[in-house]
């Protein structure tokens, strides 16, 4: 790579970094896993960066190669994972919802399959429509649609949400407004 294209990739990776930590960090559920996903995609992004640059939308290239590497990670996994409400290190506290909320959020998502929540995930949290969705997991539009559908469900029948006061998140899960797990500065 030439030092123009260093340069370029440089700036495209600080520009979303942030935003690509958050989307990690509500697939893994940690935030260490979350920094070593968006590390993983974007050293990929870097060996490819001339197709990732020539894309037509760049970010949805970057987003699918973490989408496929969380993937890979998730299939060489032999011991499951457990999600916990207690997190070793806090984040920064949110002004939309409680870190209460929040755990409960975390805690419901854990509890979905993997295909399931990362739909929900794209779908509620990065606000991409059903048709984005299926093309950054290689599915069709009505897979999605069934994954964010049987994922809701889910959640209301096993009242995994019902810690939230008022049924916040559920609320906002089931109308598509989008919930904001992090404060202004990304954490």
């Amino acid at each position: 790579m030439t030092s123009t294209s260093d340069d370029e990739f440089q700036d495209f990776m600080a520009a979303r970094w942030l935003a690509l930590v958050r989307t990690a960090y509500l697939l893994t559920g940690s935030h260490h896993s979350a920094e070593d996903l968006a590390q993983s995609a974007l050293a990929r992004a870097f060996v490819k960066w001339h197709r990732v640059r020539d894309s037509n939308d760049p970010t949805a290239y970057l987003r699918q190669i973490m989408i496929r590497c969380h993937a890979d990670q998730f299939r060489r996994s032999r011991v499951r994972e457990w999600l916990t409400a207690h997190l070793p290190d806090t984040a920064a506290p949110c002004h939309e919802i409680s870190r209460d909320q929040r755990e409960a959020l975390m805690q419901a998502l854990g509890q979905l399959p993997a295909r399931q929540r990362t739909a929900v995930v794209l779908h509620f949290f990065e606000d991409m429509t059903h048709a984005q969705v299926a093309t950054a997991l290689g599915t069709r539009e009505s897979t999605v649609r069934s994954q964010v559908s049987r994922a809701l469900a889910k959640l209301r029948q096993d009242g995994l949400l019902a810690d939230l006061a008022g049924r916040t998140a559920l609320r906002a899960l089931s109308s598509s407004a989008p919930i904001r797990l992090t404060g202004k500065d990304g954490r």
